[in-house]
């Protein structure tokens, strides 16, 4: 797979980046099972509860990035199939969202990565106009324009803009050890003798 990653694991990237990733909480979650995102934030916070900022976003958003979106963790089905749709017809490569999503089956038949905190058909209203391009915290997680994000079935990591080169090229090299270690121990080399664990 070649994205902004050049296809690698959420759990690749963490490891390899030296301490640069960032982790977000385990309660962001995919949507929908076989979902992958990888861009550059486009952040956005707005009012749980309320989605207009969702809409204003999708409408400015460059194509090319991932929708990041501060909802303080509130239960309400912010982001549905009308909004994939519409955010695929810009380019936009997916959503993380501290907050709740709904419509997630229509979703992965678009094929449209969402990563929420909740799944639930509570709707909002479209009265608060959001803050777009601003650091915002979403999973625990400080993330600013421009960061590399990437979600997939383990979770979401957040790379900082300044560290994604040196990142990707050390999880090219930390894929290439694990190939190297999966071919000794399909030879029959235990993990215990190829890691020199005693």
């Amino acid at each position: 797979m070649s994205d902004a990653a050049r296809g690698h694991s959420t759990a690749t990237l963490f490891e390899a980046s030296s301490g640069a990733a960032l982790a977000c909480d385990p309660g962001l979650r995919p949507a929908w099972p076989g979902a992958r995102a990888a861009g550059p934030a486009f952040t956005v916070r707005g009012i749980g509860g309320d989605n207009l900022a969702l809409h204003r976003a999708v409408a400015q958003a460059p194509a090319g990035s991932v929708l990041v979106v501060d909802l303080q963790n509130a239960a309400h089905g912010h982001w549905g199939e009308i909004l994939a749709v519409a955010a695929q017809q810009r380019g936009i490569l997916g959503l993380v969202v501290d907050g709740g999503v709904r419509d997630t089956a229509e979703q992965a038949g678009i094929d449209f990565p969402v990563f929420a905190r909740h799944v639930t058909v509570v709707g909002t209203g479209k009265d608060h106009p959001g803050t777009f391009g601003v650091p915002v915290r979403v999973g625990g997680v400080v993330v600013r324009p421009g960061d590399l994000v990437v979600g997939d079935a383990d979770g979401v990591v957040v790379v900082p803009a300044e560290t994604v080169a040196k990142t990707l090229d050390q999880s090219d090299e930390r894929v290439a050890a694990e190939q190297r270690a999966l071919t000794a121990i399909r030879s029959g080399v235990t993990t215990l003798e190829y890691y020199r664990l005693g």
